[in-house]
């Protein structure tokens, strides 16, 4: 397993081993082990698995406030992303600032988000099947978002029109947030 940082401190980009030959390949996806010896302590409670048919589909940014924030374990199993981590901490040397990077069944790539960001992704192709793993459990109560083209985040998502849910073409302004980490 490679941990490779990124410009946000805590924020990973984690890539397997993968071994191969004419059957195919074998990774493996989680190891709580491999993950401490790379200083990584993540207790995960709630594996996630979510579809989108459509390339050009957008869901986030999302995130839970408070005691129910969730760290995250993220990877593309089918199809390609381009997967986004703000920094919502306000103590913090990078907040406001956000990091990308693509997703996808080839690279199997995992992104690596701790608590107190907001997530969202972006589907580079159609047919995309998304996995993560989290460290608390969704909390309908404190579930939240902000609007994917926030002037003040200024994300470089690489598409104008994408396809959202309502709710995520309603989310509020991070300034008309009550984001309190």
């Amino acid at each position: 397993m490679k941990v490779i940082k990124t410009d946000i401190e805590d924020v990973v980009i984690i890539e397997p081993q993968v071994f191969g030959d004419n059957r195919g390949w074998f990774t493996e996806s989680w190891s709580q082990r491999k993950m401490e010896e790379a200083g990584l302590f993540y207790n995960f409670v709630q594996d996630n698995h979510s579809f989108s048919a459509v390339k050009g589909t957008l869901r986030g940014l999302h995130f839970q406030k408070g005691e129910a924030s969730q760290a995250k374990l993220i990877r593309c199993v089918r199809g390609a992303v381009l997967d986004v981590a703000v920094d919502l901490r306000k103590n913090s040397k990078t907040y406001k600032k956000w990091v990308s990077c693509v997703l996808s069944e080839e690279n199997k790539r995992q992104f690596l988000i701790p608590r107190g960001f907001a997530h969202g992704f972006l589907t580079l192709t159609d047919n995309v099947e998304f996995l993560y793993k989290a460290d608390n459990y969704y909390n309908f109560e404190a579930d939240r978002n902000i609007i994917w083209n926030d002037e003040e985040l200024n994300i470089n998502w690489g598409i104008e029109n994408p396809i959202l849910s309502p709710k995520d073409a309603k989310a509020p302004k991070l300034s008309e947030s009550d984001v309190d980490f």
